[in-house]
């Protein structure tokens, strides 16, 4: 059974409240964590603007028994939160560049892509993941429905710029023709009426082609207190099994799972038609790993008494700091600090402003819900503020060693899973 979609009227800022599974349709729904009223992640006012009214939303993640998927209980409109002026780019960060060409040569090896096959990225954002499959000498197609795909199309990456549906599908079908690869990297979670996005998957695929899905991967997001990747983008955090389950009803079978290091913990899945592709050993691996059931629940319940104790031993830390009278700073503004600072209750006061590569398009704005500035990093090594926060935490490793070898002489401290100064 397939849940009931909700009509609503695109651009109204309508929001949904999901009361049956996004995937199955069952209302035995329970309540993981709430994390209160949140701005959307990507809604991001000029500095020094006047404070105007902004929309906020309940932001509560939702369990299903039955597929034991975990979602988010609100559907809020995609024009809200994906507004022409999107101002993430994926090519900003090296983790994602270097993963993006993992898979261009981990599918061309693995499905014995040519020149003539045809790759379509649903989801394309300034094309990254395409400009690998072009250079590997393949056919490629993006779809976008923000602006960023204006930038995609300025570097050659032929890109349609709207939102993806089954029109669209039969639309790209009759004019290239059926694509040999479908790829939707951090956007398939994204999108509302899921079931509609794989029947418009399933329409542009070849006989034998193969849709290749990266989403969070739920298990590495409890095991690591990922509390900060749950917002209004992400209505959906997949295991296996609830992604498998999800396919099955499209007649599409899993053929190939791994997990993958982008955005904290991730899972890259390869699924066709049934009987198309040998279907691998690591399936039945991640499957078996992953807890069911009650075992399921139980997690979640942890996950939800170690999230509100990491938000109380981070307030702890920044306590002590600002009694001392130190300097606080933050690195990086991904979207998932926006759903930090709010949910634990940052502000101007505590943090001074939060540094971006150059090039960012979140620099001169303020962060979500705050009037945090997010200014060039360049302002770091010349401010030597005390310490600074590592809002982009799962890429600490990479991130620090760079602050230091720049000039940076704080304390550099990472919040999750436990907070830390490195």
């Amino acid at each position: 059974m397939r849940p009931t979609k909700v009509a609503r009227a695109a651009g109204t800022g309508a929001s949904v409240p999901v009361e049956a599974c996004q995937v199955c349709g069952s209302e035995e729904l329970d309540t993981v964590l709430s994390l209160g009223y949140m701005p959307p992640v990507n809604q991001m006012v000029p500095i020094g603007q006047v404070p105007r009214q902004q929309p906020w939303f309940p932001t509560d993640l939702l369990h299903c028994r039955q597929c034991d998927l975990v979602q988010l209980g609100l559907a809020v409109d995609p024009v809200i939160i994906f507004p022409p002026e999107y101002p993430y780019t994926s090519g900003t960060t090296k983790l994602l560049r270097d993963n993006f060409a993992d898979l261009q040569r981990e599918s061309a090896g693995m499905l014995g892509l040519g020149g003539e096959d045809l790759i379509v990225d649903i989801g394309s954002n300034d094309g990254t993941l395409l400009s690998n499959f072009k250079n590997g000498g393949h056919k490629i197609l993006g779809i976008e429905p923000t602006d960023v795909g204006d930038i995609a199309n300025s570097r050659g990456i032929p890109t349609i710029k709207r939102y993806f549906g089954l029109d669209a599908a039969r639309e790209v079908k009759a004019k290239y023709g059926p694509a040999s690869v479908v790829t939707a990297a951090n956007c398939f979670a994204h999108i509302e009426d899921v079931h509609a996005i794989v029947d418009g998957i399933v329409e542009m695929l070849a006989p034998k082609g193969v849709f290749i899905s990266e989403s969070h991967y739920l298990i590495p997001l409890l095991d690591t207190l990922q509390y900060d990747t749950v917002y209004h983008e992400h209505l959906r955090y997949y295991s296996l099994a609830s992604l498998k389950h999800l396919l099955e009803m499209h007649d599409l079978e899993v053929f190939h799972a791994r997990p993958i290091p982008s955005h904290g913990g991730s899972i890259r899945v390869y699924a066709a038609r049934k009987g198309a592709h040998t279907v691998q050993d690591s399936v039945r691996r991640m499957l078996a790993s992953e807890p069911r059931g009650a075992a399921m629940s139980k997690r979640l319940a942890d996950f939800r008494r170690d999230v509100i104790l990491s938000k109380l031993r981070l307030m702890s830390m920044l306590r002590e700091l600002k009694e001392k009278g130190a300097r606080i700073a933050g690195i990086s503004a991904p979207s998932r600090a926006s759903t930090m600072v709010n949910y634990v209750g940052l502000d101007e006061g505590l943090i001074d402003y939060v540094c971006e590569i150059p090039g960012s398009l979140k620099i001169g704005k303020c962060m979500p819900g705050t009037a945090i500035p997010v200014v060039d990093e360049a302002r770091l090594f010349e401010d030597q503020p005390d310490a600074a926060l590592i809002f982009s935490w799962h890429i600490a490793d990479e991130l620090a060693p760079k602050l230091k070898a720049k000039g940076f002489r704080g304390k550099l401290i990472t919040p999750l899973p436990v907070p830390r100064f490195l």
